[in-house]
């Protein structure tokens, strides 16, 4: 595979040494201004508020299917209750009927044997009917508490979102700040090298310009070695001067060592 080609050079940019230091300041609020975009992204209430929505899905269908259930028993048990009155109302005709005498032995003896199998049936149905109240009991607490927690993880959303817009607010606030520094710091600049800087620092994670210190490059953090030492020392003051390893602009200051 053919080694990388080194990136072409060309003129030798010359601006105001003036100007280099103050990229240096635009690249300050450059930088802050990606870390601001970045906390945007990744504001930990984004995720917690995922993770809250899911939940939220869950307990939801959770109190759906309760709810449902609670209705069913809820209609089951007014028909159990119907089924008891309807078998008691009977009963108590029956009895009526045989107290009064009304009818033959035989007929007598049939409401009697009628009751007695009215009187077993009207257990069963109570026995159901004790059943199915015991489940709506049981289904109404669930309803209940499922939506109690649901109250409870809506105000814990609603804390969390309060949180996230508080952060984004001062982030913004922050950041509205920053661009109209950053427009007075890029007005007047030598328009060659802030064209030279953003197509640089597009290409190199967003620094497109380091200041060289102690004879490193602050944006790779590299040492230069003695020949390109030697090539900026005696570069001119207003040479614009790159980094042979990062290829950023490389501005000097009295902390540069040379």
């Amino acid at each position: 595979m053919d080694a990388a080609r080194p990136e072409p050079r060309g003129p030798q940019l010359i601006a105001p040494i003036a100007d280099q230091w103050q990229l240096l300041d635009v690249q300050t609020v450059d930088t802050r201004l990606d870390q601001i975009a970045h906390r945007l992204r990744t504001l930990p209430q984004i995720a917690e508020l995922a993770a809250l929505g899911g939940r939220a899905t869950q307990l939801r269908d959770q109190l759906v299917g309760a709810q449902t259930l609670a209705g069913d028993l809820q209609r089951e048990l007014t028909k159990a209750e119907a089924d008891v009155e309807l078998v008691r109302q009977r009963a108590a005709r029956d009895q009526a009927r045989l107290d009064a005498g009304q009818g033959g032995h035989k007929e007598l003896g049939s409401l009697q044997h009628e009751i007695a199998t009215l009187h077993r049936r009207q257990s069963d149905l109570e026995d159901a009917e004790l059943e199915v109240m015991e489940r709506l009991e049981a289904a109404t607490a669930e309803v209940e508490r499922l939506s109690i927690e649901q109250a409870s993880l809506q105000a814990q959303v609603d804390e969390v979102t309060a949180a996230r817009q508080t952060q984004e607010e001062e982030l913004e606030a922050e950041r509205e700040r920053l661009v109209q520094e950053r427009s007075g710091l890029v007005a007047g600049l030598n328009r060659p090298l802030l064209d030279l800087y953003e197509k640089v620092r597009e290409v190199n994670g967003g620094i497109g310009a380091a200041m060289l210190r102690a004879r490193r490059c602050e944006g790779c953090r590299l040492e230069l070695n003695p020949q390109d030492i030697q090539r900026i020392r005696t570069a001119d003051a207003d040479e614009v001067v790159r980094c042979e390893e990062c290829r950023r602009i490389l501005v000097r200051t009295g902390e540069s060592g040379l």
